[in-house]
């Protein structure tokens, strides 16, 4: 069976963790940042967990973490 092909936009954007959760940026930091409180900005710059129910998807697109 041929090798499955990682989605490229996905492996820009995610990666997996350790324990096979899915960690990406934050969004809202391109932009417009004036009007945001600079703890908002703080709290923005982390990177976030993938919840649960959209995880799968994620998975899918990168089969090799």
């Amino acid at each position: 069976m041929p090798k499955m092909k990682t989605h490229s936009g996905t492996k820009k954007r995610a990666r997996l963790t350790a324990t096979g959760k899915v960690r990406v940026g934050s969004a809202g930091l391109s932009h417009m940042m004036r009007g945001k409180s600079s703890n908002r900005l703080r709290r923005l710059r982390k990177s976030r967990i993938v919840h649960e129910s959209h995880a799968h998807q994620f998975r899918r697109l990168l089969p090799y973490g």
